[in-house]
């Protein structure tokens, strides 16, 4: 295989996932295999999406741009797409000479061959279909296996449906609800705990198809030379956590194993990431260029055992388009969060499928009451973002000083949003989700 300047890369990647994981603090969910990688390699506890909806999220992380920047500021299946031009991880990468497979969920493109891979597969041909992991990777470790023949370094990229709404239980055998752990911002009742239990059924099915893959790689005697990388789009899809910009909603598990080789740090880290960081990352690690237009910077100095200095002081999120048109921006460091509410709505505006939960029929109307401009929590106290101190006199220079930076970034970004409110997307076509094309140019699952 490759040396170590040249590793493959596997990138597993589930769905509204956030951080709900036993090597996360949530010692009763059932993620043993995802908790073993992260005790073999790193795990980033303030890593974050830059975004609390799927596409949004998931463009940023094979971009390294922002949503505003990218064009995906809205779900791709109602008619967001990237902007003409746009580079993609898997493109870059194929133009260096790797070997680019996309096996599952994709969710940044109605057209997957405009996305950069060189080989893509799916298990559904309309976006209602769900790519359950099992089949998925029943795909992805065939396609290492001829992965592993080849001269060339590989990129492949495994997206799960999971552990996305809804959990049928004749999929996902859910856990005990009175055994399971309420976060503080969800209150704690039966529909709440009958919720979570379903959902720790859904990570332990998924969590179960990560560690086939994991074995599939010892086997193939890849380990030595692959990162393996897992994360998710963006937070849990529960209120006050999806679709929003508090911590729940856009904080994401990222853990990375690197090859035996690389000096890189092991265990877990409190610096800041965002995804936008991470096409840069890979990029510098690699020793490869980044392109000028993106926008996240690289960790790859620290990953090699160099400068231990934050790569970043700010984290900054956003939220455009989901079911309904609701633009946020946020900016948040590691003792402040600033949030800008750009549009009078309520508190809590839930997608469709939080709406349609259990969760929601214990949840109340709180949420409906309208919400404030701004808000701004004091993370050292206030961790789950519960008391908005915007109004406090004791936080206005903290108040001031990140609405500035907030503002600053907005205009080096080139946000749109600062010239007022955002178009909607043409009408959405039907998307497809493509069939894998093997090395002899014919369909090989559909």
């Amino acid at each position: 295989m490759t040396g170590p300047s040249r590793p493959n890369i596997l990138l597993v990647h589930w769905h509204d996932l956030g951080r709900h994981l036993g090597t996360y603090g949530h010692p009763g969910v059932p993620s043993p295999n995802v908790d073993r990688l992260a005790e073999h390699g790193l795990r980033f506890d303030n890593a974050f999406a830059t975004a609390p909806l799927c596409s949004p999220a998931r463009g940023s992380l094979f971009t390294g741009r922002y949503p505003h920047d990218n064009g995906l500021l809205g779900l791709a299946h109602l008619g967001w797409e990237y902007r003409a031009g746009v580079r993609t991880l898997p493109a870059l990468l194929g133009d260096a000479g790797y070997r680019t497979a996309l096996a599952g969920m994709q969710h940044e493109s109605s057209e997957p061959s405009t996305l950069g891979y060189q080989e893509f597969f799916a298990l559904r041909t309309t976006y209602l279909e769900r790519e359950y992991c099992d089949g998925v990777t029943d795909a992805a470790t065939a396609w290492l296996a001829r992965a592993a023949l080849d001269d060339r370094p590989f990129f492949l990229s495994v997206g799960f449906e999971e552990v996305h709404r809804p959990y049928p239980t004749n999929r996902y055998a859910p856990d005990d609800p009175a055994g399971v752990e309420v976060p503080p911002f969800l209150p704690d009742n039966e529909w709440t705990r009958d919720d979570l239990a379903s959902f720790q059924g859904s990570i332990r099915a998924a969590d179960a198809a990560v560690g086939r893959l994991l074995s599939a790689v010892d086997e193939l005697r890849l380990t030595a030379d692959t990162w393996v990388v897992f994360t998710t789009d963006h937070g849990v899809a529960f209120p006050r956590a999806k679709s929003t910009l508090y911590d729940p909603g856009t904080g994401v598990a990222l853990i990375m194993r690197p090859p035996a080789a690389w000096p890189s740090p092991r265990g877990a880290t409190d610096r800041l990431f965002s995804h936008v960081d991470f096409v840069p990352t890979v990029l510098d690690a690699l020793g490869l260029p980044v392109p000028p237009e993106v926008q996240g910077v690289s960790h790859a100095q620290w990953l090699r055992g160099g400068d231990p200095a934050p790569a970043r002081e700010h984290v900054f999120t956003e939220k455009n388009f989901h079911d309904i048109y609701d633009p946020l921006r946020a900016v948040r460091d590691t003792e402040f969060k600033y949030i800008r509410n750009f549009e009078p709505r309520p508190l809590l505006p839930l997608p469709g499928d939080l709406e349609a939960s259990p969760t929601r029929y214990g949840y109340g109307d709180a949420h409906l009451a309208h919400r404030p401009d701004d808000e701004l929590y004091d993370l050292r106290d206030d961790p789950w973002e519960q008391h908005n101190v915007a109004a406090d006199p004791q936080y206005a220079e903290v108040r001031a000083r990140l609405a500035r930076r907030l503002e600053s970034w907005q205009q080096q970004s080139g946000d749109p949003l600062l010239k007022g409110p955002l178009p909607v997307p043409p009408w959405p076509r039907q998307p497809r989700y493509g069939a894998l094309v093997d090395d002899e140019g014919g369909p090989w699952a559909r």
